[in-house]
């Protein structure tokens, strides 16, 4: 079986990025091999990270393109011309559109921080996920791996885990929580599922073989 190249797309400090990072070099993300890790803003933490681990780095800056079509035609071009199977959102705060589903359809991932179809969709991001959580009082929350689609945070499920609220969280202890329990577990599970050919999709349901 080939080894399947990975992009991971990140605008921040790369925590979700370091998990897979961590977990690749535990031999966990099976058939997988990290080969690219793209920013949309330059200098930020997660392109250190990914320098840090011998992993190539590339900054396509949203802020130079004239809108959503003419990025993500840069960024689909880009990704294809570095021979990508498996596309990994991770904390990538860009927009991108359906040229991109097409160039990689069913391979592109994102994760989560709550239980889908709870708290996602536009406007659900960062703190303000766990901040809604916290406002209706819900006992659990934790985060969902799904593939990327034209909706946003609405294509199929990959995998979901459970994290108890506390009474005494905050928006930050919760998010920090969830990140550790759920997030840096989920991720690179996904990543090796996809990356070992173990997931189908039909129906808009995913299934693991």
């Amino acid at each position: 079986m080939r080894t399947k190249r990975i992009a991971v797309l990140v605008s921040g400090g790369g925590t979700n990025l370091q998990a897979l990072i961590d977990s690749q070099a535990k031999g966990d993300l099976g058939n997988g091999r990290i080969e690219l890790v793209l920013s949309s803003k330059d200098g930020v933490y997660a392109l250190e990270r990914a320098k840090n681990n011998g992993i190539k780095t590339k900054v396509l800056a949203r802020k130079e393109y004239g809108d959503i079509k003419e990025y993500s035609r840069a960024l689909a071009d880009t990704l294809v011309g570095e021979k990508i199977d498996l596309v990994v959102l991770a904390g990538f705060l860009t927009i991108i559109d359906e040229q991109m589903y097409e160039a990689f359809p069913n391979r592109i991932i994102n994760v989560h921080p709550a239980l889908i179809p709870s708290f996602c969709g536009k406007g659900y991001y960062g703190l303000r996920v766990h901040e809604a959580a916290l406002e209706k009082g819900v006992r659990v929350s934790g985060a969902t791996v799904h593939i990327v689609t034209p909706e946003c945070d609405a294509g199929p499920i990959i995998l979901q885990k459970a994290v108890e609220v506390k009474r005494d969280d905050t928006p930050e202890t919760l998010q920090k929580r969830i990140m550790e329990e759920a997030e840096w577990v989920l991720l690179p599970l996904a990543v090796r599922l996809l990356c070992d050919d173990r997931l189908t999709v039909e129906d808009d349901k995913v299934y693991i073989d």
